[in-house]
């Protein structure tokens, strides 16, 4: 939304992959006493990734047609053009090295569920899949959004003002998985299958950054009502996340498998007017937080099955002293690694969009 940095929105996405790799990392505390960790149960990080991702990148869209007032073929080439310098370099890396971390045995992993799919991320379009590269899930969904979200209002500007051409793929890109969802209910589903399905699915979930591009709409054409109701707002945030939390269902019931996801994502977005207005925190903490959500995209890929799963697999914590060095050795490997991908890699293939 703002070509400088925003504290807020760092913080926000900091957040996001604190979330996952605390998540992932109980995956060495298996068996382990302290297995169960964290006690309590927490919100999905990667709703927090969803929701800002839909939010700046409805922010670059609508800066795009209402002061260019065009958005044909080449802003669209535009678009996807430094979208995907952005991301699929990393991504195309970290599943060459996945392959070859399973083909050689460093850890487990079904080599069969490798194939062209995950080149074009299709790996999880309509069906599941499991046992290999489990994290690129949410990176379809990513990818296709942002395949779809532009193509979609390309298509309906001739027809309508950028104003209501914006909130109409909005609704869209609402509605259609939430019915989806509903057409697809099955309460016969266990806890691994609604994982697969209805979780990590492209077209279950594409609504999750649908509610990003909401709230981009309401900050773009309603920033003073943004602002002034950002606390409200918050606590109402809190509030739903806290229902959601307390509210548990199991996952053959109708909630569990169609308006969770809905009201997870509703709940993210309400955080978002008091994090995209705080603009600055001065001392080592803004500095901390600004290096871990650049170099979030790295941590998401690498921490699960490139960290955790080497250290389980190879290096299986025996007692408690020994758990807790590797679990500690788990979070200094991800920052480290994430940071120097980031760095000579990322960054590098990152800026070639520009040239």
């Amino acid at each position: 939304m703002h070509s400088q940095r925003i504290f807020g929105l760092d913080l926000f996405r900091a957040i996001a992959i604190l979330l996952v790799v605390f998540s992932h990392g109980t995956l060495i505390l298996r068996g382990t006493h302290l297995e169960g960790f964290p006690y309590w149960r927490m919100i999905d990080g990667v709703d927090f990734f969803f929701v800002l991702s839909g939010f700046l990148i409805g922010g670059i869209l609508l800066r795009q047609i209402n002061e260019e007032n065009a958005f044909g073929w080449p802003a669209l080439r535009r678009f996807w053009k430094r979208r995907w310098y952005r991301t699929l370099p990393n991504y195309y890396l970290i599943l060459l090295l996945n392959y070859l971390f399973v083909r050689n045995g460093i850890i487990s992993g079904d080599i069969a569920q490798f194939n062209w799919s995950f080149i074009v991320f299709c790996q999880n379009f309509v069906e599941p899949f499991h046992s290999f590269f489990w994290e690129s899930w949410s990176l379809s969904i990513e990818e296709w959004f942002y395949i779809f979200a532009p193509l979609l209002l390309a298509l309906s500007l001739p027809f309508l003002q950028p104003k209501f051409s914006f909130v109409t793929v909005v609704l869209v890109l609402i509605l259609f998985p939430l019915c989806y969802r509903f057409v697809n209910y099955d309460p016969g589903i266990e806890s691994f299958m609604w994982d697969l399905t209805f979780r990590k699915t492209v077209l279950m979930r594409l609504d999750s950054i649908g509610y990003g591009l909401l709230a981009a709409w309401f900050y773009y054409y309603y920033k003073d009502f943004w602002g002034a109701l950002k606390w409200v707002s918050l606590l109402l945030g809190i509030g739903l996340i806290a229902f959601i939390l307390i509210y548990y269902q199991a996952p053959n019931t109708l909630y569990k498998q169609t308006v969770y996801f809905s009201l997870s994502s509703i709940s993210v977005m309400f955080l978002l007017p008091v994090f995209s207005l705080w603009e600055i925190s001065p001392g080592y903490f803004n500095r901390g937080v600004t290096h871990i959500s650049k170099i979030s995209y790295s941590m998401y890929l690498i921490n699960l099955a490139l960290v955790a799963e080497v250290i389980k697999h190879n290096f299986p914590p025996a007692g408690k002293l020994d758990t807790l060095l590797k679990y500690g050795a788990y979070w200094v490997i991800v920052i480290v690694v994430s940071s120097l991908l980031y760095r000579y890699f990322e960054k590098p293939m990152t800026n070639l969009r520009d040239k």
